[in-house]
């Protein structure tokens, strides 16, 4: 065959090497933040970037009603991930010239202004090399919008929330630390330390009416903000104990969304249906569909040596040598499609042997192992008598061979998720898409 016409191969090793690594990630964040803060020396940039002590910057935005709990979890996310809490009173209480011009003005601050000093405070190095928790700020959609195009992108946005008369009685019972700026209330959340208890003091910022039009201001607006952060937003509800809502915070920030090309392994019995939710999720994602059983026919009819190597077992209905269906698999799986849009494989592995042999190869699926159990052994023999050779003996025995090596296909693969397949085929690819994106 002319080599200038064969299938560009990219080598499967690259696609493994680059899930441990994550290397789309970090050219990705590379990438993205070169382009946002627009150095004057790239390469430079680019060194301190990589120099950091970790990649993984927390980039958060905490947002909420007045009296929601946004200080307490700010101070308290901050402390643990080792970033910079930033809130509107720390960039108005600095000593920087821009700064000094805001004390020029009663009114709200023009969003000009207030990017200026976010931008500021956000490229000192501090904030760049640990990262930074935004408290209270966008305060509207026009003031998100503003810091999206200026490059203040978080990675997580966070919206607290509680109903209007549980955050009322909240403000009513508000009580601060006057050496530390700490937050508390008399019924909600009392410190453990009776020296602090001692020095606590009403919150009189804020008379009754203002903090009533405070609420009412941010109901405006809490429309325009949720949409400017669609994306990358997770509401969680304030109107619990404080320590429960700081979990699901800290454990929505720790989520990263990493790149990773889907490599995806289905196994299961005959007539479990693999084929047909492979057919599925390769129509709706575009993954390339690689049934072992089709690949073997089409490459021996493609009149290739390897292929006049394989006709005489499929002639004879003998297995195709493992040896041979490897060198087959590499050759696909390592095809430009298969590694830009990921592959599905079902067929192969059946046994223990064949699957310790895939895992010696560079045919490595990733994070999806999907197993799908089997419907009744009468519903499958059902589904399988499509050819005049599928008598209910061959059925059987095929059907008893898989369930011999069901164990050991699970000991290979022991995170691989379970599906059951005794239901409505759409149902099953609703729990197998459910269980891929959530990952």
């Amino acid at each position: 065959m002319d080599e200038t016409v064969k299938p560009l191969r990219i080598p499967p090793q690259i696609s493994v090497y680059a899930d441990k690594h994550n290397i789309l990630h970090l050219v990705q964040s590379m990438l993205s933040s070169l382009v946002i803060d627009q150095p004057e020396d790239p390469i430079t940039y680019l060194i301190s970037l990589l120099q950091r002590s970790t990649f993984d910057i927390p980039r958060v935005v905490l947002l909420g009603p007045p009296a929601v709990g946004k200080h307490t979890v700010a101070k308290k996310l901050s402390s643990e991930l080792r970033a910079v809490h930033v809130t509107l009173q720390s960039l108005l209480s600095d000593q920087s010239e821009l700064s000094a011009q805001t004390q020029n003005t009663e009114q709200e601050l023009p969003a000009e202004l207030l990017v200026r000093l976010i931008q500021q405070r956000l490229n000192q190095i501090d904030c760049f090399n640990r990262g930074w928790v935004l408290e209270g700020i966008p305060q509207s959609r026009l003031q998100a919008l503003s810091l999206q195009q200026a490059g203040v992108i978080p990675e997580h946005v966070v919206m607290l929330e509680a109903p209007d008369d549980v955050l009322l009685e909240r403000t009513r019972g508000k009580l601060v630390d006057p050496l530390t700026g700490d937050v508390y209330h008399q019924n909600f959340i009392w410190p453990d330390d009776d020296a602090v208890a001692e020095r606590l003091e009403t919150d009189q910022s804020r008379t009754e009416r203002q903090r009533l039009a405070d609420l009412q201001r941010y109901r405006r607006e809490v429309t325009g903000l949720s949409s400017a952060y669609q994306h990358i937003l997770k509401v969680i509800n304030s109107d619990q104990p404080h320590t429960d809502v700081y979990q699901q915070v800290l454990s929505f920030i720790r989520t990263r969304s990493y790149c990773r090309t889907p490599r995806i392994l289905l196994l299961g019995p005959p007539g479990s249906g693999k084929s047909h939710q492979a057919r599925l999720l390769s129509e709706k994602y575009k993954m390339v569909d690689v049934c072992c059983g089709q690949l073997l026919r089409s490459v021996a009819a493609d009149g290739s040596d390897l292929g006049q190597e394989i006709q005489p077992y499929l002639d004879d209905g003998r297995p195709v040598p493992d040896s041979l269906v490897l060198k087959v698999l590499d050759e696909r799986l390592s095809r430009v499609d298969c590694s830009c849009r990921g592959w599905i494989l079902h067929g192969f592995p059946r046994d223990l042997q064949q699957a310790k042999s895939l895992q010696q190869t560079q045919i490595q699926p990733n994070r999806f192992h999907l197993v799908t159990r089997p419907a009744p052994s009468s519903e499958v023999q059902n589904r399988l008598k499509t050819r005049p050779e599928d008598s209910a003996h061959t059925l059987t025995h095929t059907l008893s061979q898989y369930r011999t090596h069901t164990a050991a296909l699970q000991s290979v693969y022991p995170d691989a998720v379970h599906i059951d397949a005794d239901q409505d085929p759409r149902s099953v690819f609703e729990t197998l898409e459910s269980l891929l994106t959530a990952h």
